[in-house]
Formats: structure tokens, sequence, C-alpha cells
């Protein structure tokens, strides 16, 4: 199982990759959303990879990051959704997008994706949404700059009540009531949840 790739960007196009990894040339298929975090050509990049092995193929397809790789895999595992649609899935919506859509059940959003059908974003909702974390749901939730402000603490503080057996929207409330007042001092993440487990 080949797990990452570090070489030369040799050939870079939307959906395809070629890199030289010490004289060999590996052809690696990638969704737009790395392909746009890749360097130039003639540049060294490391694609953490999902090794494709069937009968009649054998493909390497790479992400840039964790969560793209890990979503891919999960999206294979629906009936109705090989390589090529999960790709296609990735390079048409964010990992935050395809989780927040799971997670609300956004039918739409999901068969909005070419190739995906009203039945198939059904099935992936059906079969997905219980194989999702709290964490992954919570970041999908969360604004796009989350992490920005301290608010990176306030995620933390939800996450650790979560995993404490809170609900989610009780423990975003639980933290809410527990930070303090705007211009006060920053609280780190154990004293949020402290405050918030005494109210």
């Amino acid at each position: 199982m080949i797990t990452f790739l570090e070489g030369l960007l040799v050939e870079k196009t939307p959906t395809r990759v070629v890199l030289n990894v010490g004289g060999v040339g590996y052809e690696v298929f990638v969704p737009l959303s790395s392909f746009d975090r890749l360097g130039a050509p003639q540049q060294t990049c490391r694609l953490l990879t999902y090794d494709y092995i069937r009968e009649d193929q054998h493909n390497l397809y790479g992400f840039v990051s964790e969560a793209e790789r890990k979503l891919f895999v999960l999206l294979m595992s629906v009936s109705g959704i090989g390589p090529k649609l999960a790709l296609s899935a990735l390079s048409s919506l964010t990992v935050r997008e395809i989780t927040g859509a799971i997670a609300l059940g956004d039918i739409k959003r999901l068969s909005g994706v070419t190739g995906i059908g009203k039945k198939i974003a059904e099935r992936m909702v059906v079969d997905l949404r219980d194989k999702l974390s709290a964490a992954e749901v919570l970041e999908s939730s969360a604004p796009a700059d989350a992490d920005v402000g301290g608010d990176h603490r306030v995620r933390d503080a939800v996450l650790a009540l979560i995993s404490l057996g809170y609900k989610q929207a009780e423990a975003q409330k639980m933290v809410n009531g527990a930070l303090p007042p705007p211009g006060a001092a920053a609280l780190v993440v154990e004293d949020i949840v402290r405050k918030a487990l005494t109210r």
C-alpha cells in the first residue's frame, strides 16, 4: 500500500499530476481542491495517496490533506460511488461543504454534483451521517474563519464537552455562557470548560 509520495512535480493538469519519485514517474489523480494547492511544475511536493486496485485497473489518487483522503475513502463506501465520482464530489465541493451537507441531510446540494443523483445523495446521507465524528460535524458547521481571533478555543471547548457526553447544541450553549465579556482577558480551553461545567 502506497500511503504517500514525495518527489518532483513533472506534469500538472486539473485532476491529474505526474510525480518523479527517485526516477520513477507516478501518475496520480487529484481533486481540484488539491490541484489548486500544489506548487508549480519542477517543484518538490508531497501527496497523501490512496492505492485503488481492481482486476482491471490500478490507480493512485492523491490529496494534499488527510481530511480529503479520509472523506474520499468514506464516499467510496457508499454503494454507487467509485473513485471517479468521489473525486468529482471533492472537485465540486470542499470537505467542509460535503460534510455539512451530509450532516444536515442537504440532498439538493449533494445531488448538484455531476454524476450524483437524488438516490445516491440520499444514500450518502443515510450511510455516512453516523460515520462522521462530532469534531467533523462541528468543523463543517463552524464559520470559515473559526480559527481567527481565538475562536478555536471555543471550538475545542465545545468538542471537550461533546466528548463528555453533552449534545452539540447544549455544549455550544454552555460554552457561550462561559465566555468572558468582550474586552476581558481571554480564557484558555480548560478554564472555559471548567466554567461551563460549573454554571
